[in-house]
C-alpha cells in the first residue's frame, strides 16, 4: 500500500495522489482530462436564448480533481490540440480561428478558471465542504463569463457583450456549480468509503 491510501481519502487527495505519480501516469491522466473536456464540448443542454455546453463544468471539475497546475496544463493541451485543428471545441470545431473570434475570451479564460478552481480546492474548499465545493465552482464560472466578457466587450461594446456573452449563461454557470459541488461529494464520499474497506 501506498502512504495516500493510509490517508483520509476525499477529492483533495486525487490530486496529492496525481503529485506522487510517475510522468506517465500524469501524461495518461493529462489525455483522459482532454478527452473528459473534449465531449463536455459535445454536449448540449438546451437553454434560452443561448443552448449551454458542460465545458465550464468539466474545466473546473479538471482544476478540482487534478489540482491547479495539472489541472491548468491539461486544459492547455486541449487548448493546444484546437489551436493544432482537432475538433475538440464546441460544434466539433478547432483551428486557429477560434483563437481569434468573438469566444475566444472564454477559451483563454478557461486555464485561467481550471487552476483558480483547483487552487481554492487545494485550500479547503472540496467535497467534504460542499458549500465551499460550490463557491470554488462558482468562482470558476464567474472567471470564465468575465474573461470571456471582457474580450467580447473589446469586440462588439459591453452592452451587447453582457446581452449576448454573459447575462444568458449566468443561470447555466449556477447550475453547473450546483452539479459540480455535487460531483466533488460524490467523489469525496465514494473514496472515503473505499479507503474504509
Amino acid at each position: 500500500m501506498t502512504s495516500t491510501s493510509t490517508q483520509t481519502l476525499g477529492t483533495l487527495d486525487t490530486t496529492r495522489w496525481l503529485r506522487g505519480q510517475s510522468t506517465a501516469t500524469k501524461v495518461l491522466a493529462v489525455l483522459f482530462g482532454t478527452l473528459v473536456l473534449t465531449a463536455s464540448s459535445h454536449v448540449s443542454v438546451p437553454m434560452v436564448p443561448v443552448p449551454m455546453t458542460m465545458q465550464t463544468l468539466a474545466v473546473t471539475l479538471v482544476g478540482a480533481l487534478y489540482g491547479w497546475r495539472l489541472g491548468g496544463l491539461t486544459i492547455l493541451v486541449w487548448l493546444a490540440q484546437g489551436a493544432l485543428g482537432l475538433p475538440v471545441f464546441a460544434g466539433g470545431t478547432g483551428g486557429l480561428a477560434r483563437f481569434l473570434g468573438p469566444t475566444a475570451g472564454y477559451l483563454l479564460a478557461f486555464p485561467v478558471a481550471g487552476a483558480l478552481t483547483g487552487w481554492l480546492v487545494e485550500r479547503g474548499r472540496h467535497g467534504g465542504r460542499v458549500v465551499l465545493a460550490f463557491a470554488a465552482m462558482l468562482n470558476g464560472n464567474a472567471l470564465c463569463l468575465l474573461l470571456g466578457g471582457a474580450w467580447l466587450a473589446a469586440m462588439v461594446g459591453v452592452q451587447k457583450a453582457i446581452a449576448v456573452g454573459v447575462a444568458p449563461f449566468v443561470l447555466g454557470g449556477v447550475l453547473k456549480s450546483v452539479l459540480g459541488a455535487a460531483l466533488l461529494k460524490a467523489i469525496d464520499s465514494g473514496t472515503r468509503k473505499a479507503a474504509h474497506r
